[in-house]
């Protein structure tokens, strides 16, 4: 199962649009660097922190609430927040660089599946972003392809185009 139908099994077909705004990522140039800075303060390889900033927020094209309440491109709930930045949630880097934080205190880089489980608890999820995170190690250019994907929300009227600037 590929790693976009195995996040696309965590979500049920919607009968309305989500409540959210589209907006432009931060520049695929800047998202990177700060990847990298995670993986040296850290040791969480930056594809699996890309991997996660996918499959949150669409690499933080997503703004909005998850239905548990998390924020920000990282997905954070408000609550665990200030165990691992002091920073803004909203903020990419500090979002990226809080994830190679929680993902250390819960067993990375030794053990991804666990870590990524306690991000998620979900096997799927855990599956979808370790093969997000393997075809960005084999090849760097599948990080400029995610980056580039536009969102989509499945809804029972079939997909739905989420285009920057969709404000719900």
């Amino acid at each position: 199962m590929s790693a976009g139908s195995l996040i696309a099994s965590l979500n049920a077909l919607r009968t309305d649009l989500p409540h959210w705004h589209i907006q432009a990522p931060a520049a695929p140039t800047d998202l990177l660097i700060y990847y990298h800075e995670g993986q040296q303060m850290y040791g969480i390889e930056w594809q699996y922190l890309a991997a996660i900033n996918l499959a949150e927020t669409s690499m933080g094209r997503i703004r909005g609430l998850s239905s548990a309440g998390a924020q920000g491109p990282m997905q954070f709930l408000p609550s665990v927040w200030p165990y691992y930045s002091t920073g803004d949630i909203n903020n990419p880097r500090d979002a990226i660089l809080a994830a190679a934080r929680y993902l250390t205190a819960h067993g990375g880089p030794q053990d991804m599946a666990h870590a990524l489980y306690r991000y998620d608890p979900s096997r799927e999820y855990v599956n979808a972003v370790t093969l997000y995170a393997q075809q960005m190690q084999s090849d760097v250019r599948a990080f400029y392809g995610y980056y580039y994907w536009q969102v989509y929300v499945n809804t029972t009227r079939g997909p739905a185009l989420l285009p920057e600037g969709f404000v719900n």
